[in-house]
């Protein structure tokens, strides 16, 4: 029998400790462990940084939440993405969404490239544009998509990236942070890897760092594992303990959290004052079919831009009282930010430049009067 998704959200990863049967998994904080003979390790734990039980656990949840077989967790977003770029090679081309998180493409661009390694921007959006990159140049070996994008909420067709990719001989690896397992399964829609910063939404609490990752290919596994260990950006097992306990209420946080986002995207489109509002679940979106095609909910981050630009909009980001002025998104708490000058203030100059008025709202589970009423003060700032 398949547990449906919400179902597995509680469950996976989750059964009663082996031991005492406690309901709530134990914490295995041992750095190392006792063999049973020289070389003879049991179940394989040896030592805490190659194995730990309770990150086992996890990783088995987060396989199980996207549809894989096999699941590995890091200590951060960037040292999972950290770990994908270990399976390109010096002369390897690296494929990347035209509007991704910043650090994401920090790291390819400003670190990998001294290895040898080229990333090039390109709107995933568009497949004319895809194919072409992919017939020019030196051979591109990953495709890295965000879908939504961070932070112009761009919605990339996962299915159609995939074919392309596939008759190219390159890996598709999906970011899926802002969407989650619960409103989109990339595995499920050809995708090769799925990627996490579980800090976000799959912790949900802000108050843990971690990364995750999750595949179908027991080829791709065998190598994301040996740099898991070799490389060693493991996480701990209290903040493994921490990513299941969030997971468990992933379900009913990204259903509250998506529908304020709703609400408060059409609220921004009433009003004079606010320019663009970036939102695929909107039905004037261009996208707005593909969210019915690949997602259950358009999720719950929404940006705008504001007729009186940068300005402005860090008025309107220095006068929220529930919207925390904060870096980082998918808590149950409400954050605003302006990415130029924060989350992607390391792009400035770069093809993933966004403009400096941006806007952008994690929506949180508040009663979304609330936050409406909150945003409407912010504005007469």
């Amino acid at each position: 029998m398949t547990d449906r998704i919400e179902t597995l959200a509680v469950h996976a990863g989750a059964e009663p400790d082996e031991l005492s049967g406690g309901v709530s998994p134990a914490i295995q904080m041992s750095s190392t462990f006792k063999q049973d003979g020289v070389g003879k390790p049991r179940d394989g734990y040896e030592y805490g940084r190659s194995d730990n039980p309770t990150r086992r656990r996890l990783e088995a949840a987060i396989a199980a939440l996207e549809g894989g077989t096999h699941g590995f967790a890091y200590a951060s977003g960037l040292a999972a993405t950290q770990n994908l770029l270990y399976l390109l090679d010096p002369g390897d081309r690296l494929l990347m969404s035209d509007d991704a998180y910043g650090g994401t493409w920090r790291l390819a661009d400003k670190v990998w490239a001294r290895y040898g390694v080229q990333t090039d921007a390109v709107d995933l959006r568009d497949l004319d544009a895809l194919a072409a990159a992919l017939a020019s140049g030196p051979p591109a070996r990953m495709i890295w998509i965000e879908t939504p994008t961070n932070p112009l909420l761009k919605l990339v067709d996962i299915s159609a990236v995939v074919r392309l990719a596939a008759n190219a001989g390159a890996l598709t690896v999906v970011d899926n942070t802002f969407a989650t397992p619960y409103l989109q399964r990339p595995l499920g829609l050809g995708a090769d890897v799925v990627m996490h910063s579980a800090t976000k939404y799959l912790a949900g609490h802000s108050d843990v760092i971690s990364g995750l990752l999750a595949t179908r290919h027991p080829d791709v596994a065998e190598r994301l594992r040996f740099h898991q260990n070799a490389a060693g950006a493991v996480p701990s097992p209290f903040d493994c303990w921490l990513v299941m306990r969030g997971m468990r209420t992933l379900a009913i946080r990204m259903e509250r959290a998506s529908q304020n986002a709703a609400h408060i995207a059409e609220w921004l489109t009433g009003r004079p004052d606010v320019t663009r509002v970036y939102y695929p679940g909107l039905a004037d979106n261009p996208q707005h079919e593909l969210v019915e095609l690949q997602m259950r909910l358009p999720g719950a981050m929404v940006s705008f831009e504001l007729a009186g630009g940068e300005a402005k909009a860090r008025k309107v980001a220095e006068a929220t009282r529930l919207f925390t002025l904060a870096e980082s998104l998918g808590a149950v708490e409400s954050l605003i930010e302006l990415p130029a000058a924060m989350t992607h203030a390391s792009v400035a100059g770069s093809p993933l430049e966004v403009p400096a008025g941006l806007v952008r709202l994690s929506v949180g589970i508040e009663a979304v009067e609330d936050l409406v009423a909150d945003l409407e003060h912010a504005f007469r700032a």
